[in-house]
Order: structure tokens, then C-alpha cells, then sequence
């Protein structure tokens, strides 16, 4: 059965803030010109907002350009952040850093504490009030090119596959979104980015991208502990101090809470489990009393591409344009990327309007990365260019030398720092490295994965095939757990990756596709990059609310 086809000027992949930001600037300058403009934007959600996690505090800048009447209109954004700490833990106790002696990167008076899911579901209303075509429930599977080479769109997955890849009896086939410009705003590690990054050699020029895992839950607590406004990180235990990572603790309205934990998956021993260390951290005797009494709502995790102005790749290629995490336009030292992804979507968007409107189509938009260069996100991520890079030193000769470049030389250091390695490869052998023993969960504080995924709303169609792929099924076994004691059975978040003994001295690994909540790290973190995730059957996955 063959794909239909549908025409657009710009096509967008991703329901994110980039994406929608995109969007919505592309109709506003269509209508400020009173010219027809055909744009659409696919999401793999159920939903959109449906797959969108983050902590979150968000610096309003962004959206005030696109929205400057945002109040008015009602945005998501009711909670001004009222006090920042900053602390850092020892098993037993903590220290709370002088807020005079906090770096511009952690002070966050005039921004809010937000659930950025909610308020892409508010820009999703805006974007559609605007005339744009909204399709959630569809995957974008295929990238498609013209016979020049060039990016012409995408192709939906299809729908009704069984797990053996033949149609069921609901089969469906995709379609295809053609389009002057497609935009790829799929959010970390976007597999479709990961496709155009290696057949456009776009990161040639770039520093190995870094990542982190951030995981997430969303508490109900006793209302005589909120703090509306409140936001609270800290950096020292459960982690190591050569292991980067640390939390977040941010109070909402309505008696809610947003609790996290960060891990950068360069991590070195194998038997560290980011899902283990956030549940011990809440236990901390600074950190435990928040929660006791309340109720857990939800829970989720995600992958965050940390590596700054220096991993960012090229931004254009033929016929497309990759914006927000697609890219990487985070700044890890603030803990902030939804402002920055808002940023680059609108700036791709005044590059694709201006070149729609002299005739272009399928050329590389150039005044994309030209106007990057000139805007104060490139100011901003310039400053915070070195943060990850000192934070790879150790989490105190990091902490030093983050202090003296943003407080005391406001981020003018004369050197630029460059990434050297990508996170699979610096793990360990077993052999070469302590085991952890985590305690076991109590399900009131902390809980298993399987009840965790549960609160996620997960779900995949289950007779579909799998989406999470191997490139030679032998080698978890053979390499993986034979050498690194079977790593994915770790920093999965969700129980995906389970190795199942098969009689004495065997194991096969057996993959929970079902649990799976899009988060990437399998597809980062993996030392043999064996594993690849490819998009599953549309609508399926996680399904947060207010996160």
C-alpha cells in the first residue's frame, strides 16, 4: 500500500518547546507579512507534552520574546522562585554555600518554577490558534531526501506491525511530510538527528557530545513544608567526588514538589546505578524531611545533552536545520535548557521565513547558525563554555575553578576547555572496579523501577516489533556482561535490560521493551554503542503529567 504524501513550507519533528517555539514563530511572521504558510509539527506522544521532562526552572526571556503579552494569555508560569540554596552533602550532614558566594549560574530570582510539560501544552494550543497542523500519536521513523541529497521531509511509522514485522489486521502504512525545510526537534539524542548527523558529517568540528541522566519524580507534600518558590540543589553525596552529578528540589504550587537527580553518564564504574543513587539521596537527613507524609504522583527520566558551545554541531545541512536538545542547546552550568531551545527555534524560524519568502527551498540555512552567533544565547553559552569540562576534574577542583571563572572572571576565561571522549567509552572492566551495595527500597521514600515506570504511565503497544535494537545480539553476553558485568541492567532507569540465567555458568538478555521510557541512555551509555534505538509505534511510551 503505498504512502500518501502531504505538502508543507516547513515540516517540524518534535512537540517540544524548540519545536513549538518554531512553529508559532513562523505563523506570527506569516501573519505580520499576510503571506500563506503551511506548517506542521509531528509528535511521537501521545500528546503533546505527553514525552517532556525536565526540572524545571525557566528563565523567561525566551518566551517573553515570543509571547511579550505571556501573563496575559495565561502561560504556565505561576511560580516565582522566592529563595535559592545550594548545598553540599556528606552522608550525614551538609553545608550550605553563602548565597553571596554563589555563581550567576545558580541565582535564579526572576525565573519560575514550572512544569515545562504543561507549558508546551499551552504553546501547543497557542501554535494551533495560529493555524499550525498539530499530529500527535505519530512517529517520525524515516528521514527523506531528494534525488539531489537534500532533506525533503520525513515519513511517519507505520501503524499495525506485529512483533514478527508483517501487518496485522490493523495495519496502517505512514505518510509522508514533505516540506521546503524540515526542522528536527526531537529532543537528546534524537535518532533521526543521530542519522543526519553521520550522513551530513555535522559533527566534524565538534567536541564529542557529553550527556547526563536526570531523573525526576513529582511529590504531593504535607502543605506545612511547601515552599512555593523554594529551589534547592546540591552536588556531593551519594555520588563520588570524581562522578559529576547532583540534584535538584524545586517547590511548585499547589503543595507540589519537584525532586531530581542528575548523573553524567561518563562515569567510569560499571556497577553505578543513576536510578540507586537518586533514591538514596533521598534519604539524606537534609533532604528526607520534605517528603515524609506526602505521596509520590509520578516519576520519569530522560537524557540531557551537556556538553555545551563546545559539542554543538553543525546546525544546517541541506533541506534542514536541527533545534533545541536536538542539537544540544543547553546550558549545563545554569541547569537550564528550555529557554535556549525556545531561542534556536525561533531563530531557525526567522531564517527559514526570510529564504521562504525569496524562493528558497532545500538549501542549507545558512542565517541560521550566522544569527546564533550574533544573539545572547551564543553569549551564554560562550560563558558557561568550560563548565562541564571543569566538573570532569572532580567535584571539588571542578566546584574551585567553576567558582573563579563565572564569579570572579564573570566567565571571560582566556581558554577555551574541549571534550575529549564520549561517555561509552569510559567505563571500566568489573574486574577494575568496587560493587555497590544499594539498599532495597521501602515503598514510601524510595521504590523499585517497576512501581516507578508504573507512575510514569508508560505504555507500548506490545505486538509491535522492538524498538530497541542490536547490532549483533551476541555481544551483551559475550562483551557486555562478561566484561562490564552487564552495565545496561544498571543504567537502564526503567528495568528494560534484564540478563536472564539460562542453566550453569549461561545468561541471555532479555530486552522489556514495554517498560521503556524514552530516556536514550542505553542508546548514549552503551560501551560496544551495540545497542540503537529506533523509534517505536506512534503514541506509545510515557505519558507525564505536570512534569
Amino acid at each position: 500500500m503505498a504512502r500518501e504524501a502531504m505538502q508543507y513550507d516547513v515540516v517540524v519533528v518534535g512537540g517540544g518547546p524548540a519545536g513549538l517555539a518554531a512553529a508559532i514563530r513562523l505563523k506570527k511572521l506569516a501573519a505580520e507579512k499576510a503571506v500563506d504558510l503551511g506548517v506542521c509539527v509531528i509528535e511521537k506522544g501521545s500528546e503533546i507534552g505527553a514525552h517532556v521532562l525536565s526540572g524545571a526552572v525557566m528563565d523567561p526571556r525566551a518566551i517573553e520574546e515570543l509571547f511579550p503579552d505571556w501573563k496575559v494569555l495565561g502561560a504556565p508560569l505561576e511560580t516565582p522562585v522566592s529563595e535559592d540554596r545550594f548545598l553540599f552533602l556528606t552522608r550525614t550532614g551538609s553545608f550550605k554555600v553563602p548565597n553571596l558566594l554563589l555563581p550567576e549560574c545558580f541565582r535564579n530570582h526572576g525565573n519560575y518554577v514550572i512544569s515545562l510539560a504543561n507549558l508546551c501544552r499551552w504553546l501547543g494550543a497557542q501554535a494551533e490558534g495560529l493555524g499550525v497542523e498539530i499530529y500527535p500519536g505519530f512517529t517520525a521513523a524515516e528521514v527523506l531526501y531528494d534525488d539531489k541529497g537534500a532533506v525533503k521531509g520525513v515519513a511517519t511509522g507505520d501503524m499495525g506491525v506485529g512483533r514478527d514485522g508483517k501487518p496485522t489486521g490493523q495495519y496502517q502504512p505512514g505518510m509522508e511530510l514533505h516540506g521546503k525545510y524540515t526542522f528536527f526537534a526531537e529532543g537528546c539524542r534524537g535518532h533521526l538527528a543521530k542519522q543526519l548527523m553521520e550522513r551530513f558529517r555535522l559533527r566534524d568540528s565538534s567536541d564529542p557530545q557529553v550527556y547526563g541522566i536526570g531523573l525526576k519524580e513529582l511529590w504531593e507534600i504535607d502543605p506545612k513544608k511547601h515552599d512555593p518558590g523554594l529551589v534547592v540543589h546540591s552536588a556531593g553525596w551519594p555520588l563520588a567526588a570524581d562522578t559529576y552529578g547532583g540534584s535538584f528540589l524545586y517547590h511548585m504550587e499547589a503543595n507540589l514538589v519537584s525532586v531530581g537527580f542528575v548523573v553524567g553518564l561518563a562515569y567510569a564504574n560499571p556497577f553505578l546505578s543513576p536510578y540507586e543513587e537518586f533514591q538514596r539521596y533521598k534519604t539524606h537527613p537534609a533532604i528526607r524531611a520534605t517528603f515524609q507524609g506526602g505521596k509520590r504522583l509520578a516519576y520519569g527520566a530522560r537524557a540531557i545533552a551537556a556538553g555545551g558551545l563546545m559539542s554543538l554541531p553543525k546546525l544546517v545541512f541541506p533541506g534542514g536545520v536541527l533545534i533545541g536538545d536536538d542539537a544540544g542547546f543547553l546550558n549545563a552550568s545554569r541547569i537550564k535548557g528550555s529557554h535556549a531551545a525556545i531561542k534556536s527555534g525561533m531563530l531557525a524560524a526567522e531564517a527559514a521565513f526570510d529564504s521562504l519568502r525569496a524562493g528558497g527551498a532545500g538549501d542549507e540555512l545558512e542565517a541560521y547558525p550566522a544569527a546564533f552567533r550574533e544573539s545572547w544565547l551564543f553569549d551564554e553559552l560562550h560563558r558557561a563554555r568550560n563548565f562541564k569540562q571543569w566538573m570532569s576534574k572532580g567535584l571539588y577542583a571542578g566546584s574551585v575553578m567553576v567558582g573563579i571563572e563565572q564569579t570572579l572572571l564573570a566567565g571571560r576565561f582566556p581558554w577555551t576547555l574541549h571534550h575529549r571522549h564520549a561517555d561509552h567509552e569510559t567505563l571500566l572492566p568489573a574486574a577494575e572496579c568496587k560493587p555497590i551495595d544499594y539498599p532495597k527500597p521501602d515503598g514510601k521514600l524510595t521504590f523499585d523501577r517497576l512501581s516507578s515506570v508504573f507512575v510514569s504511565n508508560t505504555n507500548h503497544e506490545e505486538n509491535q516489533p522492538c524498538h530497541l535494537t542490536l547490532k549483533d545480539p551476541s555481544v551483551p553476553v559475550r562483551v557486555n556482561l562478561a566484561t562490564y558485568d552487564g552495565p545496561e541492567q544498571r543504567y537502564c532507569p526503567a528495568g528494560v535490560y534484564e540478563f536472564v540465567k539460562e542453566g550453569e555458568g549461561s545468561a541471555r538478555l532479555q530486552i522489556n521493551a514495554q517498560n521503556c521510557v524514552h530516556c536514550k541512555t542505553c542508546d548514549i551509555k552503551d560501551p560496544t554503542q551495540n545497542i540503537v534505538w529506533i523509534a517505536p509505534q506512534g503514541g506509545g511510551g510515557p505519558n507525564y503529567p505536570n512534569m
